[in-house]
């Protein structure tokens, strides 16, 4: 399995991925934006890993490779290559795909509930409820042909899909508690009082349990979309 990883900022890593993706024997090669803006080539590409970043997609002007970004993103789509978008990730496949992506009317960020919206069989089944970890200040709206998979209170649309192995996910399930110790240390002036933010007391004190159980749930998204 060849993975090409698309990393935005070097503290917000593929975190529990990792492990997944050795267990494949997968060849992971990765764009490092903040290094490197190169793209590969998609051809044998077995599936494309978007991941998170404090900017916006819509920061083209400052930022001038998130326009082939999103292209290669894009491509990806048009040919059927497996694309998991985690965070700025899903936002960046609904902006590649033509959908607005907008500040939320609040900043999620820390440990919430989402629960599954009502889906076809066949889709990816979250749980009817679960917690999970956040940390986002924009939203999206879904792309065309996109299925709502996850909702919550602070935000519509956590989570997307668009036929077999495209997922979007405004949320982080493969955090760990050394990934989440990073975006803690840098990024924790986001951390002002409001009622989708959590303190950095709380944040630090997340049990191990909470992340074995979306690392598993990541684990269970990956093998969706990869049909392994």
């Amino acid at each position: 399995m060849k993975v090409h990883v698309l990393q935005h900022v070097p503290f917000e890593g593929i975190g529990s991925m990792a492990s997944w993706l050795e267990e494949h024997s997968a060849d992971v090669s990765s764009s490092r934006f903040f290094e490197n803006p190169e793209l590969p080539l998609l051809n044998g590409l077995d599936l494309v890993i978007a991941m998170g970043g404090p900017m916006s997609v819509n920061d083209e002007a400052v930022l001038p490779w998130l326009r082939p970004e999103k292209q290669f993103i894009r491509n990806a789509v048009e040919r059927g290559v497996p694309v998991l978008g985690v965070c700025l990730g899903a936002q960046l496949i609904a902006g590649a795909l033509g959908a607005r992506v907008y500040r939320n009317a609040q900043k999620e960020i820390g440990w919430f509930q989402i629960e599954a919206t009502p889906v076809a069989d066949d889709v990816f089944r979250f749980p009817d409820k679960c917690t999970v970890f956040h940390w986002h200040g924009e939203t999206f709206d879904l792309p065309a042909g996109a299925v709502r998979l996850a909702r919550s209170a602070a935000c519509e649309n956590q989570a997307f899909q668009i036929g077999r192995n495209i997922i979007g996910l405004q949320f982080h399930l493969e955090t760990t508690p050394e990934s989440a110790r990073a975006i803690i240390d840098h990024c924790k002036d986001e951390l002002a009082p409001g009622p989708y933010i959590q303190s950095e007391s709380e944040l630090r004190g997340t049990s191990n349990a909470a992340y074995t159980e979306i690392n598993r749930l990541m684990s269970n998204v990956l093998s969706y979309i990869t049909r392994t």
